[in-house]
C-alpha cells in the first residue's frame, strides 16, 4: 500500500466513554483507500466500540474524526460506508427473502418512495453473485445457517456500492465452508479497490488478504503494523522471528509480545 494514498479514516486522539467508563483512550488511527486491514485484540480491548465510533454509531468523547477527508461532523455520504455488526442476524422474525434483504441495502441510494431501479436490481444480483449466494435469492432468509445469514448480511452493504467497509466478527461461530465463501468475497472486494476494516478473533481463510494488523488493548492501540499471524499475535514468537525488514507504523508503541499478558 503506497504512503501516497489518501486516507479515507483520519482518528486523532480518539476517546468513547461508555457509562462513564473510559472504553477507547488516545487511539490515533489512518487507514489508506485500498487497504485491508485487521483488528485484532482480547474481549473488552474497545474493538467494536472502536468501529461503531469509525461508522458515526457511538460518538467521540475526545478527538477528531475525518472521513474521506471530510469531517465527521460535516459527513454525510453515508453510502460510501458499509457496517456488518457483530452476531447480527439477517432474519428479522417476518417472512423476507434472501433478495430482499439485499436490496434493503440500496435504500441510501434511492430517493425516498422511489421503485427499485435497473441499477438497483444489478447492484442486488451482483452482491448476491459475489457471496455465492446467487442460487438462494428466493428462500426465506430464515431457511439459511448462520454462516449463509452473515454472507447475506455483507451482500446488503456490498449493495449500497460502498467504498469503506466495516465488519465486526464476521466469522465468529461461522463454519469452514462459509469461513471460505466469507474471504472469497472479501477478496473480490478487495481486488475491486475496496478499502476493508475487519475485527476478527480468528483469521483462518482471510489471512491471506490482510495488509496490515492494528491491536488494541484496554483501549489503546499497542501495535499497528505489518500483518500478523496469530501465533506473532498470542506472542509465540519472539519480534526477532519476523522479517528483519519489516516496521512498525508507531515504532514507539509496545508490541503485543513485549507485553505481560499475551492474550489476544
Amino acid at each position: 500500500m503506497s504512503p501516497d494514498t489518501d486516507p479515507v479514516v483520519e482518528l486523532r486522539d480518539g476517546a468513547v466513554v461508555l457509562g462513564g467508563r473510559p472504553v477507547v483512550r488516545q487511539v490515533d488511527l489512518t487507514v489508506r483507500a485500498g487497504e485491508f486491514v485487521t483488528l485484532l485484540g482480547p474481549n473488552g480491548s474497545g474493538k467494536s466500540t472502536l468501529v461503531r465510533a469509525l461508522t458515526g454509531l457511538r460518538p467521540l468523547e475526545r478527538g477528531s474524526l475525518r472521513l474521506f477527508g471530510i469531517p465527521m461532523t460535516s459527513f454525510r455520504d453515508w453510502h460510501r460506508l458499509g457496517y456488518v455488526p457483530q452476531r447480527a442476524s439477517a432474519a428479522s422474525g417476518v417472512p423476507v427473502s434472501v433478495r430482499e434483504v439485499v436490496a434493503s441495502g440500496r435504500l441510501t441510494r434511492r430517493r425516498v418512495l422511489s421503485l427499485p431501479s435497473r441499477a438497483d436490481r444489478a447492484a442486488v444480483a451482483e452482491a448476491l453473485e459475489v457471496v455465492g449466494l446467487a442460487d438462494r435469492a428466493k428462500d426465506s432468509v430464515a431457511t439459511l445457517s448462520g454462516g449463509q445469514q452473515q454472507r447475506v448480511l455483507i451482500a446488503r452493504a456490498l449493495a449500497g456500492g460502498p467504498d469503506l467497509f466495516f465488519l465486526d466478527e464476521p466469522t465468529a461461530g461461522v463454519d469452514l465452508p462459509n469461513q471460505e465463501a466469507l474471504a472469497h468475497a472479501l477478496a473480490t472486494l478487495s481486488r475491486s479497490g475496496s478499502t476493508i476494516v475487519l475485527v476478527t478473533h480468528e483469521l483462518g481463510p482471510l489471512a491471506p488478504l490482510v495488509d496490515r494488523t492494528v491491536v488494541l488493548r484496554d483501549g489503546r492501540l499497542v501495535y499497528d503494523g505489518p500483518p500478523l499471524d496469530l501465533n506473532d499475535a498470542h506472542g509465540h514468537h519472539h519480534p526477532h522471528d519476523l522479517d528483519a525488514g519489516r516496521h512498525d507504523h508507531h515504532p514507539d508503541v509496545v508490541a503485543p509480545w513485549d507485553r505481560e499478558d499475551h492474550r489476544l
